[in-house]
């Protein structure tokens, strides 16, 4: 977790169930606090899944603790026993993220030794601490990963192109190539993770409009255009300096990777419409695409040895390429309108497994 929204989120959760819990006489407040902070969720629809799902494992927990406890009093071998059951119970019940505010009212409940009143504080503690959590987490900066991701998709772009602009050539320094490197690892991780939250809010919504999933397709082929011009700095930064080559080869390479990036700065302008959509790019660029694989191959029949690494960074590249030609094609068809782009982003949406 960063340090943003969520902890001052965390904060306010556990300040409210705090305040919640003592003005309602409900001891120890301590209880609501912990199920505060672990009730603490990354989206609204994570959140109210969470609720609900705490709501029922927490009943069931509760009920278990309290018949256990009837029978065997606060007995440590049968508070391990318990525990062990809710969890299992929780696994097989597909809820693996409720266990820990679950077992915290299991031990708690247990420790009535039986005594419902008791038990049914401890439970109340629990449902107190869960409930302001989702309150705050609504009301208070409400995650927003769809603003998130566009706007940290650009600051990605932008570390992305500077090490692609300078990796055939050399110019940028070691240490600070492998620093922004491993910040442009970094931020895709991070980007993966809220296309995550966006792809789930999208498949278990059932109000999810068609224009929605097209977007969510589009992100989807964004991050994976990422990962590609990831892939070309791994192959130049393992393969390239480690092969023979001629400086009309280098400047070969630069000026395609110099094209590359220019066309995959062109479509992200283009879909957030701040471009006019033009379908010659994309054929320009398939093109010169052909044209780079052909100059290639031409090389490797006459020095067929110490090329084979080339290749690797060329077949890298090549697919770089195609990946941002069909972003391209994603985002004209989206700008163009519902009738025209059915069937393309139908044959996607498998893709994404909506189901």
């Amino acid at each position: 977790m960063v340090f943003g929204a969520r902890v001052w989120k965390t904060g306010i959760a556990v300040a409210l169930a705090l305040y919640i819990s003592a003005w309602l006489g409900f001891t120890p407040p301590v209880i609501a606090a912990v199920a505060a902070i672990f009730a603490m969720q990354p989206s609204i629809y994570r959140s109210w899944r969470y609720f609900l799902d705490q709501i029922q494992t927490n009943i069931l927990g509760a009920a278990l603790a309290l018949l256990a406890g009837m029978f065997f009093s606060n007995n440590v071998i049968a508070i391990g026993i318990v525990c062990i059951l809710v969890i299992i119970v929780c696994l097989r019940m597909g809820m693996e993220e409720t266990i820990g505010v679950t077992l915290v009212t299991v031990v708690a409940v247990m420790e009535a030794s039986g005594e419902w009143q008791f038990a049914l504080n401890r439970f109340l503690l629990s449902l107190i601490g869960i409930g302001c959590a989702f309150v705050v987490n609504v009301l208070f900066f409400p995650p927003k990963p769809k603003e998130q991701f566009a706007a940290q998709i650009q600051t990605t772009f932008q570390k992305m192109s500077l090490l692609l602009r300078t990796v055939i050539s050399d110019e940028i320094k070691e240490t600070v190539f492998r620093e922004e490197k491993g910040s442009l690892e970094s931020g895709l991780q991070s980007l993966s993770s809220k296309y995550g939250l966006m792809e789930e809010e999208v498949k278990k919504l059932r109000h999810a409009g068609l224009s929605r999933v097209r977007q969510l397709i589009i992100y989807k082929q964004k991050l994976q255009v990422m990962y590609k011009g990831l892939a070309v700095l791994n192959a130049v930064d393992e393969h390239y300096f480690q092969s023979p080559r001629t400086e009309e080869l280098d400047r070969y390479f630069d000026s395609h990777i110099e094209e590359l990036i220019k066309f995959h700065e062109h479509v992200l302008l283009k879909f957030d419409d701040k471009l006019k959509s033009d379908s010659k790019e994309g054929l320009e660029m398939d093109a010169q695409n052909e044209r780079f694989m052909s100059f290639l191959m031409e090389h490797y029949h006459d020095k067929p040895s110490g090329m084979l690494r080339l290749a690797i960074v060329a077949a890298a590249m090549y697919d770089y390429g195609y990946q941002v030609m069909r972003l391209d094609k994603l985002v004209e068809h989206y700008h163009r309108g519902e009738t025209e782009e059915k069937e393309p982003f139908d044959m996607l949406l498998k893709s994404i497994r909506l189901k």
